[in-house]
Order: structure tokens, then sequence, then C-alpha cells
């Protein structure tokens, strides 16, 4: 049977879980969250899981973005999704928010950007099999976009992500791909606020 995979995107304010059967999205769901998921993410998850007859046990790959993004909403998104992987005895995936949304263009080169703040934008260039051909960074727009090679396309962020995800972390568990949840990691890009104030 084509294998099942939970996905979540906790990194922003406006965050989404996404169930799907194998690249088919059975339900994404956004959650607009000011204040954070910590204290409504099993809440979401639960009503997502309950609507469909699903139980964890039953997901074959659990995903979640793994950033950039603001850093408590990563490590609440990757350890939520450790945490469940780890209990149903299933694989997971970590997945940039990056690679996701470039997964989303469909030109042969896609440059996902992302607003980083701060007069900064996080992005990257992939190519159209999801292989990154120029690395992730964080810099002014302007700045980045010269760095683009010709014709490529420019992937902007307006939506869930949870979806692309999902079908990212289905294409890995498909070749073998998928890890050991102990192993997931966050992609911050840029410094914490903490460490870039820090004076030595």
């Amino acid at each position: 049977m084509t294998p099942l995979i939970l996905a979540i995107d906790t990194t922003r304010e406006l965050g989404s879980f996404a169930l799907l059967r194998g690249g088919q999205v059975i339900e994404e769901v956004s959650i607009e969250a000011p204040d954070g998921f910590a204290h409504i993410l099993f809440e979401h998850l639960s009503a997502l899981l309950d609507r469909h007859g699903v139980k964890a046990s039953d997901i074959d790959c659990f995903a979640a973005a793994s950033g950039p993004g603001s850093f408590t909403g990563v490590r609440i998104g990757l350890a939520c999704i450790k945490g469940m992987a780890e209990a149903a005895g299933k694989p997971a995936a970590g997945v940039s928010n990056l690679e996701a949304l470039a997964s989303m263009g469909r030109g042969p080169l896609r440059a996902p950007v992302i607003d980083a703040r701060r007069g900064e934008i996080y992005g990257a260039v992939y190519d159209a099999a999801g292989l990154l051909v120029i690395p992730e960074v964080v810099m002014p727009l302007e700045e980045w976009r010269k760095t683009l090679p010709e014709g490529a396309e420019i992937v902007e962020l307006s939506g869930p992500l949870a979806a692309a995800i999902g079908r990212v972390a289905f294409a890995r568990f498909r070749k073998g791909e998928a890890s050991d949840p102990a192993a997931l990691d966050a992609n911050y890009i840029r410094r914490s606020d903490a460490e870039l104030g820090f004076r030595f």
C-alpha cells in the first residue's frame, strides 16, 4: 500500500499540517499561531488524524520543516516529529523550507526566497530534481538576486508548506533516505538573536 506521510511546518506564524498518501495530499490545514505552536500543536495533529481515521502508528514516515524560520518554531516542530516517529518506530525527515518551496516551482533552476526580516531574505537555488545548486544563504534581497544564474525561476513563499514538505519526505522515503528520528537537525542558516547580540 502507498505509504502515509504526516508533515508539519511550525517555523512561522502561519503554520500548516498535512496528511498525504504518497505524493497525494489527503488534507492540508493552515493554522495561524502568533503566540506559537507549543500549546496547540498536538490538538490540531490529533484532530487531523481523527478526521481520517488514522492513528500515529499508521504513519509510515513523519516529516517536519527544519528551517530556516523562527528558532523556537523550528525546535518545536522537529521535537514533535522526532517524538512521534520514535514512539511509532518509524523513520522521519527534516526538510528545508527552501527545498520544499523550490519543489513548488516549474523551471529547470528554481530560486526559493523567504523573508528573513531585518532587511534580509533566505534564498538558494535548486534544480528540478531537488538538488542544491547554490547554497542556502541569508542576505539582502537585491544582493542575492545578483548571484542568481540566468533564467532561474524565483519562487516566493505565499501559503502553507506542509504538503510540499510531505512530498519531499515521500520522495526520500521511497529512496530509503528517510532517517532515524534522532538524526534530525535544525537548518537555521542565521544565528539566533541571542548569538548575534552577544559581545565577547
